[in-house]
């Protein structure tokens, strides 16, 4: 591994795009005393991964890449170059076909994750100098990661509070939900002379209304609802 920020432009047939060249001046802005438990940031990915859009599949070649960098301290000192092929990087990631693997890296350098420093003939390897002491790197940078560590522990706290507050939602109209029916049944019962039936009608719409996929702000309204009753 090595560091080493300047700018490169992909090799063969690969696109240049923005995004790329603003993941590299990005990393240009490392602090040399700036460290971080990679697994650590790795969770803080995991957790933000929808506001980042990341599949499921790119954290896992994500992860493979990780355990390329031999440090649990992601630092500029140590390099934040890995350097491993496709083959390699495959069996880290549970034998992921080349295509697939190629695609998912392509989304972690869009989501300015990573980026690639790419050598003049397009390998990944690891130059030695004259007396045979580690020099330049040429693979994977994760020095974006570094750099938007503290952003990305803020977007995973943002979205553990969203899942605490959905949850907290959910129960809510879970205990609702109960009231309601027992409720209705109790006046059917003992007030049969009432339209029981209208209001569990509205009960029902409201009810029908929510999906699985709902969010928080979409919880609100079905709670107003459902209280309303």
């Amino acid at each position: 591994m090595q560091t080493g920020h300047a700018v490169t432009t992909p090799f063969g047939r690969r696109s240049l795009s923005l995004g790329m060249l603003a993941t590299q001046a990005l990393a240009q802005d490392v602090d040399c005393e700036a460290s971080i438990d990679k697994w650590k940031l790795f969770r803080n990915l995991c957790e933000a991964r929808q506001s980042l859009g990341l599949s499921d599949r790119a954290l896992i070649v994500l992860n493979a890449l990780l355990t390329f960098y031999p440090q649990t301290e992601l630092k500029e000192e140590h390099g934040l170059v890995v350097f491993p092929s496709n083959a390699q990087l495959s069996l880290r990631a549970h034998g992921m076909a080349p295509a697939t693997l190629r695609r998912h890296l392509s989304a972690l350098v869009e989501a300015q994750l990573i980026f690639r420093k790419d050598s003049p003939n397009g390998k990944r390897y690891l130059r030695k100098t004259r007396a045979g002491e580690n020099g330049e790197a040429f693979g994977f940078s994760l020095a974006p990661l570094l750099v938007r560590s503290t952003e990305l522990e803020a977007l995973a706290n943002q979205a553990k509070t969203e899942r605490w507050q959905l949850k907290l939602l959910k129960e809510r109209i879970t205990l609702l939900r109960r009231n309601i029916v027992k409720l209705v049944e109790l006046g059917m019962e003992e007030l049969p002379h009432l339209d029981w039936n209208s209001h569990y009608g509205r009960f029902r719409m409201v009810i029908e209304g929510i999906s699985r996929r709902s969010t928080a702000p979409d919880l609100e309204p079905a709670i107003d609802g459902l209280e309303w009753h």
